[in-house]
């Protein structure tokens, strides 16, 4: 049984779209994958998306969504450093990943940020394939 896991932070425009593209990718074994904003934006991060495409992970069908377009109940939510009140999802464990958001920095930083997000992702992986969430 995969575990649901939903990313969230405030626009689904870039931290939470990386963190939804390597899960799919990495987990599809073990998660079943969604990722939501609190507030309406107009598209993904173009900064996000290039970098993604660096290693081979094509976002380019992905759009921002808002928590009313993903399952109302998650196994684990994953808030990637909201810098506000953070979204309520039930769910059975949460986490924040207090990631910084690297729109309007250069593309270094959305290089960084992917990086980060992988290694967590990965990290999220494990501790579910060891019954740990």
């Amino acid at each position: 049984m995969k575990k649901k896991v939903a990313f969230v932070c405030v626009h689904n425009s870039c931290r939470s779209q990386m963190a939804e593209a390597w899960a799919k990718d990495l987990g599809k074994d073990v998660l079943e994958v969604y990722s939501a904003g609190t507030e309406e934006y107009h598209e993904v991060k173009p900064g996000a998306v290039e970098v993604m495409e660096e290693v081979g992970i094509d976002m380019g069908k992905h759009y921002p969504k808002l928590l009313t377009d993903i399952p109302q109940e998650v196994d684990v939510l994953i808030t990637m450093g909201c810098n506000v009140a953070c979204p309520f999802v039930p769910c059975s464990h949460n986490e924040d990943w207090g990631l910084e958001d690297p729109s309007g920095g250069p593309i270094e930083d959305f290089r960084n940020t992917r990086d980060i997000i992988k290694a967590k992702v990965e990290d999220l992986i494990k501790r579910v394939k060891n019954q740990e969430l």
